[in-house]
């Protein structure tokens, strides 16, 4: 069965999808390599030495995740608004833009020392880098604000010329928050309290902030689109989900206030309202397997189902489980900047960005490519390669945290703490553990891709459970 797309311009985002799940692929052979570096010190010295590999994993993870918010956007919000997307020639020419200046960043990591990098790009004029995740040279700063303008202009006056919904309201303040939060990028007081807050104004209140509301949008599409909940239902969750998001959110930044140089109460507000933030996430379970459970259709895309509720449990699991055990001050006194933040990091970023993104590309992909949803025999392959990752993602979690807690025993907790690097040596068990789980984890990543390639006929709604689809009763779309 042909099935096009209700909005031509949508196809926009095929593009935005494909770079995304490239790049991803990148970032975890860096990660690999970092892997391995760990437990064989000089693996690829001097060509890639550690501190550059982690700048290429860590970029190329925020690089990935916003060409991808940036494709979900270009494809949910035409059809949210029901109208064509203001200029899809705006949009591939945004596309090429972002692309050619990642690369570009990518190659001078590589190819230039850091520090005559950061003198050639202008850092004298204006000191921007040598801070952890906004390494970025001063003039991809410069292009990613251009971009970042350049694609609000175009989703937004799409919005404003077609119907509102809940959902790309969400999805606009957390994507205006976004851009709004990385001008403070820009900002390097030499003060270094002062650097380390705006610093944390970016990292945090993206992570922690309006990126649970770009979250929260995608989500609440996909499951509208393939339980045929209805929309003031779905609605209602996410607004109650985005307040608790922000309530918390927001003073949350506290738990990364507790030892630069603040004033003593940031320790009561980062404790209690950092205990709070795994509660939207909760909501976020919960809203998730209720939708399902709620479901008024058999959709045939049901490995874009399993991630939508992937996502909801493993960002429960990352950010609000992992988060929750280490972030009250008495505790992160000890673990802070140990194996256990690693832990959190990784599968707060998998659970909570990485699965909705991959949602949104499992749902849209094939609507882009004219049918409803991939073979039964493609789709078979797209789930296993969700558990996959998934399982090899908690190796690595387990592994981390096995190191943090023996990390912070021998190093910080003991009567005779041990130096940094002979801790070390004493968790290479720990690291060969999360060094495979990533191995595990790029099988899955290269089988999820693979199943993009795999033919078949096309699963339909009568064909999912033998033809016993339930019949969706007439709603509101």
């Amino acid at each position: 069965m042909i099935k096009t797309l209700k909005f031509q311009s949508q196809a926009v985002a095929k593009p935005y999808f494909m770079a995304a799940l490239l790049l991803f692929v990148g970032q975890i052979v860096f990660g690999l390599a970092m892997g391995l570096q760990y437990i064989v010190g000089d693996f690829l010295f001097p060509a890639i030495p550690f501190n550059v590999a982690r700048m290429v994993h860590t970029n190329l993870l925020i690089v990935w995740l916003l060409f991808g918010f940036m494709g979900s956007a270009y494809y949910l919000v035409p059809e949210e608004a029901e109208t064509e997307l203001y200029s899809p020639k705006l949009a591939w020419v945004l596309f090429w833009v972002f692309l050619v200046a990642g690369a570009l960043t990518v190659v001078g990591y590589l190819t230039v020392p850091y520090a005559k990098l950061a003198e050639m790009t202008g850092n004298d004029f204006l000191q921007t880098m040598g801070r952890e995740f906004l390494e970025q040279p001063l003039p991809t700063k410069v292009g990613i604000v251009i971009v970042a303008l350049g694609f609000l202009f175009n989703i937004t006056m799409t919005l404003l010329k077609g119907r509102k919904t809940s959902i790309s309201l969400v999805l606009h303040i957390g994507l205006w928050g976004l851009a709004l939060m990385f001008l403070f990028s820009f900002v390097n007081p030499h003060n270094l309290v002062r650097d380390k807050m705006y610093w944390w104004f970016v990292v945090h209140l993206w992570v922690e902030g309006v990126w649970e509301l770009i979250l929260g949008a995608l989500l609440a599409f996909v499951l509208i689109k393939t339980t045929g909940v209805d929309r003031e239902v779905i609605d209602k969750w996410l607004y109650v989900i985005i307040a608790f998001s922000l309530m918390t959110g927001i003073l949350g930044t506290g738990h990364h206030f507790y030892f630069i140089g603040l004033p003593g109460y940031w320790h009561w507000i980062g404790s209690v309202f950092s205990a709070l933030e795994p509660i939207p996430f909760f909501m976020m379970t919960v809203f998730a397997f209720n939708m399902v459970q709620r479901r008024r259709r058999e959709h045939p895309n049901q490995a874009a189902v399993l991630w939508a509720v992937g996502t909801s449990v493993m960002g429960f699991l990352g950010a609000g489980l992992w988060g929750f055990i280490h972030t009250l001050s008495s505790v992160n006194y000890y673990t802070h900047g140990t194996q256990i933040t690693a832990a959190h990091g990784h599968l707060a970023f998998y659970g909570a960005y990485v699965l909705v993104v991959i949602t949104m590309i499992s749902y849209a992909m094939p609507l882009m490519r004219g049918r409803e949803a991939n073979s039964q025999r493609a789709q078979s392959v797209e789930m296993w390669s969700f558990w996959i990752m998934t399982i090899a993602m908690g190796t690595m979690v387990l592994a981390l945290t096995g190191a943090g807690i023996l990390q912070v025993w021998l190093q910080r907790y003991s009567t005779s703490p041990q130096p940094f690097m002979t801790v070390q040596e004493q968790l290479n068990f720990f690291y060969w553990l999360r060094l495979w789980g990533g191995v595990g984890f790029l099988a899955g990543l290269v089988m999820y891709v693979i199943s993009f390639f795999i033919g078949g006929e096309p699963r339909t709604a009568a064909s999912v459970g033998g033809g016993n689809a339930r019949a969706v009763p007439a709603q509101r779309a």
